[in-house]
């Protein structure tokens, strides 16, 4: 998979979805939020949160995220929620997270516990990203989000995927 950026002049992806998920347990069928922010051009053009009913009533992160069963007992299902977070990811160039591989494995799994096809999407890693265009270890998004002044509420994945956002085009800048 090619960065976003390789080493110099590439134009920049005119659209993409940073997404992050929240997960009840260890399942990663077990989804009880997800966001996705919008960019288009070097603009966040929209921002999206849901909270999702997983599969199974056992929260073993509620300590990690602050949700319950509670939170999400009456709100919709992966599945009943499928069709408004496709319609966020439809005619984006990729879709980034940050450790890509985590969000990925969740969409894929909430999309197979739902027997829904899972979209085709290439995916970018803004983990991957940031050691990349600043050489820096530790890459944890908090330890990135300090490095390049981001404000965030980690764990909160409107937050996150916002952050994730602003770390891609960030990335972006420093290649031009």
């Amino acid at each position: 998979m090619q960065p976003v950026c390789v080493s110099k002049p590439r134009v920049a992806p005119a659209s993409f979805v940073a997404i992050d998920f929240e997960t009840a347990d260890h399942g990663r069928d077990s989804a009880c939020a997800v966001a996705l922010v919008r960019v288009v051009g070097a603009e966040i053009v929209e921002r999206t949160h849901f909270l999702i009913r997983p599969p199974r009533q056992a929260f073993l992160f509620s300590y990690v995220h602050g949700i319950t069963w509670a939170h999400v007992a009456k709100e919709p299902t992966f599945a009943d929620l499928w069709p408004r977070i496709d319609a966020r990811l439809r005619g984006v160039d990729f879709v980034a997270a940050h450790n890509a591989s985590f969000d990925r494995s969740v969409l894929r799994a909430c999309c197979e516990q739902a027997r829904l096809p899972l979209p085709e999407l290439r995916f970018e890693c803004s983990m991957r990203l940031a050691r990349t265009a600043w050489n820096l270890r530790p890459t944890r998004l908090p330890d990135v989000c300090r490095h390049l002044g981001i404000s965030l509420r980690h764990h909160n994945a409107l937050s996150d995927a916002e952050a994730c956002a602003l770390i891609v085009l960030a990335a972006q800048r420093q290649c031009v």
